[in-house]
């Protein structure tokens, strides 16, 4: 039955995008990479929120929520200001120009060398970051729903590759062949049944809680679980309040506001009314998101705790939970796998047509064949595509290794959003700033960002002393923190190179409408009121969200038990072997000491005695000591027994 309503909706999506599709222009460069530049609010509203609400969403924010609670919906809830910004200042100067791509407004307002260089950012950032981890989320996701890993003897990997490659044939059809329209549809369709079962998800596991009852299972889960509803955070947290004021509005500006992933919805609109009708419209729908990829993890907490630390994966949460609430509905597993298809296919498939579009328009029109007509270029866009595709579905796999995924995702993407978002807003506000600072902003905003974000790395080069003291305080800092202060670091610098003698002034191309929609203030108000307000409902300056570093500690413990049994199959008899089982006995004991901790029904003595055990064990599995011979003959006892379990 599952398997029925997976291939029913599947070929649904198929034949109706078909359908809509069969007689739009796929030749030309505009019907091809802006769907002629006829799409409506409603699509344009589906396409964005499918773009962007896909399985790196699902499967990291989910995953994030359940170790930590409420506050990662900031991620959701700060993009609505974010796509007010767009629908109000961004959106109506590009249309105004009649862009294809958003590097091509810089041109305009700076150079071509400007635009180059920000093309290039963006399609590094989706070869090397978005189009693999959308890959390999996706991958995670099914073959955890399915377990498909059954089919490949247990063998995960495997089961991991084919999907990923699976998924990348088939989100490669619909981009490289079908264009920005059929991506569009495909997506609106796909969009509207992964909000009903995105809502569906908590809505059984709630009744789960209840005995039958969400609203009593709501209740229940406030009650027993406070600490997971506050939406702020201390410093330790994987969102601090404190980044609600520097970096998280930044970030979610480059993305909503330039990413051209997600922009090139918008720059299809028919006319400026019609494209914030959308953006907004999707922008409300933004506010809804906790619903969908927050409250599952919180609600995952609280069902299948265990189950979910035995996988040593926080990011395991969202397909244990839809695996678990689904159990007694085939036919609705199936269709629900099936819009989860749908939605990993959207952002793949979405951001290899805008890397189409980049590739195609502002590097192989620009400089390889610069009188190339529009059926060449389309072309260019085709086999660029393909060969991007090909590259994603051999790294996706290797992600596994990365820890938390939506982590990696908008830690990796900070490199090019810093500099990307800057020239964007000085270029905007401040009309004389000249191409030379623009360019000097792109490699200092890009080097401050990598070395400050990422010093806990290059803290391991240096040895102990000065040097490493001072980047071993630096990693302590958020990089949300340093996202913000690179792109004020950046700005200031763009201000203080000669300016232009003639202010930019932005040509209104006639290609685009752009009356305004007339109701976009109040709308963008509404919008605005209902984010403050469910931040003021779930506030608690008295006592912010810290991370639990018990569950964590669990997790970390069952990850290594996982990455041992793997070693030791492979693992010949002899010394190595048996320092394996050893291991095996540590992790199990820091595993259960952490759950013992977890009780809360120790006294302070006993607490500190289970503390110093799990720092000996600790101190054993990194090598800092051998235990002496009877005790670690013990432990490789034992940890054989546990292992043959």
């Amino acid at each position: 039955m599952a398997l029925l309503g997976f291939l029913a909706f599947t070929a649904g999506v198929l034949a109706l995008t078909y359908y809509i599709t069969r007689k739009d222009d796929h030749d030309s460069s505009d019907g091809f990479f802006l769907g002629g530049r006829s799409l409506t609010g409603i699509y344009i509203a589906g396409s964005l929120m499918l773009t962007n609400l896909s399985t790196e969403q699902l499967t990291g924010l989910t995953g994030q929520s359940f170790s930590q609670g409420l506050h990662v919906m900031a991620w959701e809830v700060c993009a609505a200001i974010a796509m007010i910004i767009l629908a109000l200042f961004f959106l109506p100067r590009y249309l105004k120009r009649g862009i294809t791509t958003t590097p091509q407004y810089l041109e305009d307002r700076y150079d071509k060398q400007t635009r180059t260089m920000v093309s290039c950012l963006f399609l590094f950032g989706y070869a090397f970051i978005l189009l693999p981890v959308v890959l390999y989320s996706g991958a995670l996701t099914i073959n955890s729903i399915f377990e498909f890993d059954q089919f490949f003897d247990g063998n995960k990997t495997a089961a991991l590759w084919v999907t990923v490659w699976g998924i990348g044939i088939l989100g490669s059809f619909y981009a490289i062949w079908g264009g920005l329209k059929a991506v569009a549809v495909s997506d609106t369709i796909n969009g509207a049944g992964l909000i009903f079962g995105g809502l569906l998800i908590p809505y059984l596991g709630l009744k789960m809680i209840g005995d039958g009852s969400w609203f009593q299972g709501f209740s229940d889960l406030i009650k027993e679980n406070p600490e997971k509803f506050i939406s702020n955070a201390d410093s330790q947290s994987f969102v601090p309040w404190t980044t609600l004021l520097t970096g998280m509005l930044f970030i979610n500006m480059y993305y909503w506001c330039t990413n051209q992933a997600i922009t090139q919805r918008a720059l299809s609109a028919k006319d400026l009314k019609e494209g914030q009708k959308g953006v907004l419209l999707a922008a409300f729908l933004k506010i809804l998101g906790p619903l969908i990829v927050v409250l599952p993890g919180i609600i995952a907490f609280h069902l299948f705790s265990d189950e979910i630390i035995s996988t040593g994966n926080a990011d395991e949460t969202y397909p244990i939970l839809v695996r678990n609430v689904l159990s007694g509905y085939s036919f609705i597993k199936g269709l629900f796998a099936a819009v989860l298809v749908g939605a990993i296919l959207s952002s793949f498939n979405s951001a290899l047509n805008s890397a189409s579009t980049l590739f195609s328009l502002d590097l192989y029109g620009q400089y390889i064949n610069k009188k190339c007509s529009e059926e060449q270029a389309v072309k260019a866009g085709r086999v660029f595509g393909t060969l991007l595709a090909l590259f994603a579905m051999s790294i996706a796999p290797l992600l596994a290794n990365a820890g938390s995924i939506f982590g990696y995702l908008q830690k990796m993407n900070g490199i090019y959003n810093v500099p990307v978002i800057t020239i964007f807003l000085v270029g905007f506000i401040f009309k004389k700033v000249s191409a030379k600072a623009a360019k000097s902003a792109i490699l200092f905003g890009m080097i401050f960002y990598s070395i400050s974000a990422f010093a806990g790395d290059i803290q391991t080069i240096f040895e102990p002393g000065a040097l490493y003291d001072f980047f071993g305080e630096v990693s302590k800092v958020h990089f949300l923190h340093f996202f913000g202060l690179a792109c004020l670091l950046s700005a200031i610098l763009m201000l203080l190179f000669p300016k232009l003698e003639k202010p930019y002034e932005d040509e209104h191309s006639k290609d685009v409408d752009i009356t305004p929609w007339s109701k976009a203030s109040f709308a963008s108000f509404v919008i605005l009121l209902a984010t403050l307000s469910l931040y003021g409902l779930t506030w608690n300056s008295s006592s912010p969200a810290s991370p639990d570093a018990y569950l964590n500690g669990r997790l970390n413990a069952n990850k290594n038990l996982n990455r041992i049994q793997i070693e030791l199959k492979e693992q010949a008899d002899g010394a190595e072997k048996k320092r394996l089982f050893a291991e095996i006995y540590a992790f199990n004991k820091i595993n259960e000491l952490y759950k013992k901790l977890q009780s809360s029904e120790l006294s302070t003595n006993e607490i500190e005695e289970v503390k110093k055990t799990i720092a000996n064990m600790h101190e054993f599995t990194e090598g800092k000591f051998k235990p002496e011979t009877r005790l670690y003959e013990q432990m490789i006892e034992e940890g054989k027994g546990q292992f043959q379990k």
